[in-house]
């Protein structure tokens, strides 16, 4: 990173992990309504350990690194929530994701190393569907909270991607279809890019690495296109731009 860059991801940093202890200073019931949308989800027991999750791996970000891409999850489940990890994708998905890099080295991306990892919520749940049970029996206050952390987290992610220069992957585009969970995520990030057409031009739109989703959409996209000889590079591009569109209708 540059000078500039450096400072620019510092200071995003520093209000990111203030923001989380605010949300979390805020809503101290989130424990037991995470705790209930879990067990109307008949999730199997867990430890409750952290209510809204910052990623301590921000905090291994040296000035020499890399970062090549920003990776947008969902929001933290039960893995990313333990107090040994407090990290994004640290559980099967993200396992896959390291995975899929690794095999993949002509893509020059170490998982763990040149990816910024962020989510459009920090509000833990187990599976993101729960998070709806979670507003809806949280009331006013706790649905209040999920949409200014989705309206933050774009806002913020949306200049931080700006000001590195990288490619920005949204991974996970259900939740981002009218009437989703992440509608007001989609939108606010739209609306903050609007007026920077090259910034929009590196956001891509992927299914998620959990299941391994991502590859196998991948693999189809390029059979069904017969581009088999394409660089890989330009398959994901095409791909991530397709969904981009999908999603976004622009």
């Amino acid at each position: 990173m540059t000078e500039e860059q450096w400072k620019y991801f510092c200071d995003f940093n520093k209000e990111f992990k203030q923001k989380i202890e605010e949300w979390k200073a805020s809503a101290p019931e989130l424990t037991r309504l995470q705790q209930e949308a879990a067990r109307i989800a008949k999730t199997p027991d867990y430890p409750f350990e952290t209510t809204v999750v910052y990623n301590r791996s921000l905090d291994d970000i040296t000035p020499e690194d890399d970062i090549k891409l920003i990776v947008i999850g969902d929001n933290p489940g039960k893995d990313e929530q333990l107090a040994k990890n407090n990290r994004y994708l640290v559980g099967q998905a993200g396992k896959i994701a390291e995975g899929y890099f690794r095999r993949n080295s002509e893509l020059g991306v170490d998982f763990r190393k040149n990816v910024i990892i962020l989510n459009k919520t920090p509000v833990h749940s187990a599976k993101t569907a729960q998070l709806k049970t979670i507003s809806k029996q949280g009331g006013p206050s706790i649905a209040e909270l999920i949409k200014e952390s989705q309206i933050w987290m774009a806002e913020k992610t949306a200049a931080l991607h700006a000001a590195l220069g990288t490619e920005l992957w949204l991974v996970g585009y259900s939740e981002l279809k009218e009437k989703g969970m992440f509608c007001q995520y989609r939108d606010t990030l739209r609306n903050a890019l609007a007026e920077n057409p090259a910034a929009w031009n590196r956001v891509y739109v992927f299914q998620h690495f959990s299941m391994n989703r991502f590859p196998i959409d991948l693999t189809d996209f390029i059979k069904a296109n017969k581009k088999e000889n394409a660089p890989l590079e330009s398959n994901i591009h095409e791909l991530g731009v397709l969904h981009r569109k999908e999603i976004f209708s622009i």
